[in-house]
């Protein structure tokens, strides 16, 4: 039996599913999304996705037709409507149908709103067993004064290329620096190191604000481990005892390569281990409950 997926006001197969090749979504990248998990039949940090969905819209002058509550209840819906236990959700808000113009005042209907509920695996099972090999992307992340990096927007363009040199080069990821050479951020996880046990993350200012990333920092304060933002260069992460990734679809990636750079033994390290059992934790005992 196909998913079904909500367009506009109504539940309709995957194969149904469709938008108008005149959506500025399509056309333009002029839209936002989110990536959101499900686990044990809940929906973990469904509040905090949802008004991150709103800020971007609201960055980019997008209305978007529900309330933050209303909205929150049709991810539900969609969940409920596959039959979710453990799952990925992808709620989709765009500028909707205009003109072959990039004028957004041309989009007279209004936005249009698509959630998808389905599954997602970044990465092969043993890749979080044995670690992910990881090369520095020649692509800059778009500086902040060019487009600020908390808008989660459709255009990844930038991201791509990167996440296509990795293709290239048949590794797991691609790192991407800021203009200033320190690093930024991977194609679409945080990064982390690891130095004397302290974990260490770029601050925001270049790169997402994640939800993974701000779960990381607060259950390494709760457990009384240090965790600080700070800027850091490649030199930082050579040097460092472990490193990883974050994300919502990621989740905790151990990175064990840098550009053919072993990092710490070249193998999954202790604090990363232990971050990823918390994580797991957290995630499989917390959220809001899909059912009843």
């Amino acid at each position: 039996m196909e998913n079904l997926v909500y367009v506009d006001g109504k539940f309709v197969p995957t194969s149904e599913a469709k938008i108008t090749v005149f959506d500025h979504g399509l056309l333009y990248g002029d839209g936002v999304f989110e990536g959101i998990r499900a686990y044990n039949k809940r929906v973990f940090k469904l509040e905090q996705h949802v008004k991150r969905l709103f800020i971007s819209a609201r960055a980019i002058d997008l209305r978007i037709p529900h309330t933050e509550e209303e909205f929150g209840r049709l991810i539900l819906e969609a969940c409920r409507r596959n039959n979710i236990v453990d799952g990925y959700i992808r709620p989709i808000v765009t500028r909707g149908p205009g003109d072959l113009g990039l004028d957004p005042r041309k989009c007279t209907r209004g936005a249009s709103v698509i959630i998808i509920a389905g599954t997602i695996a970044l990465y092969p099972k043993g890749k979080y067993e044995k670690g992910l090999k990881v090369i520095t992307s020649t692509y800059r992340r778009v500086p902040p004064q060019s487009l600020s990096p908390s808008i989660k927007s459709l255009n990844y363009l930038n991201q791509i290329m990167a996440r296509i040199e990795a293709n290239h080069a048949n590794a797991d990821e691609a790192l991407m620096l800021d203009i200033h050479g320190y690093v930024s951020e991977a194609t679409a996880d945080n990064f982390f190191i690891v130095q004397n046990h302290t974990v260490a993350t770029p601050y925001s200012s270049t790169n997402l604000p994640g939800i993974t990333r701000q779960t990381v920092l607060d259950l390494a304060e709760e457990h009384g481990l240090k965790a600080v933002e700070k800027p850091f260069s490649l030199f930082d992460i050579w040097a460092a005892d472990e490193a990883f990734i974050t994300g919502t679809a990621a989740e905790i990636g151990p990175v064990v390569d840098v550009d053919g750079r072993m990092i710490g033994d070249g193998k999954p390290g202790k604090v990363t281990r232990q971050i990823q059992k918390w994580y797991q934790d957290l995630a499989n005992s917390t959220g809001t409950p899909i059912y009843g």
